[in-house]
């Protein structure tokens, strides 16, 4: 779901990086001692995740897991993703450096919103704490699918159509993304359940 070099506009360039500094700046003063070594876990299994993807126009289709990165970071997810952006960048040329700003946006705000909308539910009975994981899953590759294919269209109308076909090819990364969050937060419920948000011992 990243945006090559080359494409955008420079309102959008110029916004996205606005956006996405003020982001990190949040997640790192609300960074502790403690989270680092989870954040650091978090944004290497999306660098892995996403590597693995099919192009489509001046985009990509791959997993994302960041519905996942963001219920366990909250605000950390910006300079997680950040983190993971810059390496795929500087190491795979995968995305770009012009675009750190608007790839970081488009790919943490969504779940930043997941979390505070889906927190609370996790532990209700179950059930909904899993159907929460997966719509937090699910609703955070729909979104930054909206938000990537809106960067192209403020950019140029004649995107529609790549950004509609954008948006299609990732409903299977939405569906896939939601059930590994599903997962993925069943399995830390039992085994360390303090590393979910509002977990009450």
């Amino acid at each position: 779901m990243h945006i090559s070099e080359g494409v955008l506009s420079a309102p959008v360039l110029i916004s996205g990086a606005i956006l996405a500094a003020g982001g990190t700046a949040i997640g790192l003063k609300q960074l502790d001692y403690e989270k680092i070594a989870r954040v650091g876990i978090l944004s290497s299994a999306f660098f892995i995740a996403a590597l693995i993807h099919v192009n489509i126009g001046p985009s990509s289709v791959h997993l994302v897991l960041n519905g996942l990165i963001g219920l366990m970071l909250g605000w950390s997810v910006f300079p997680a993703i950040l983190t993971a952006l810059v390496l795929q960048a500087l190491f795979f040329q995968f995305g770009g450096i012009t675009t750190l700003g608007i790839n970081t946006f488009n790919l943490a705000l969504p779940p930043l919103l997941c979390y505070f909308m889906f927190r609370k539910l996790l532990w209700r009975r179950k059930h909904v704490g899993l159907a929460a994981a997966f719509l937090c899953g699910f609703l955070s590759v729909f979104l930054s699918a909206i938000l990537v294919g809106a960067s192209l269209i403020f950019t140029e109308k004649n995107f529609w159509e790549t950004a509609s076909i954008l948006v299609a090819a990732n409903f299977p990364v939405m569906v896939i993304d939601g059930i590994i969050t599903g997962f993925c937060v069943g399995f830390i419920q039992k085994v360390h359940p303090s590393l979910l948000p509002g977990y009450n011992p």
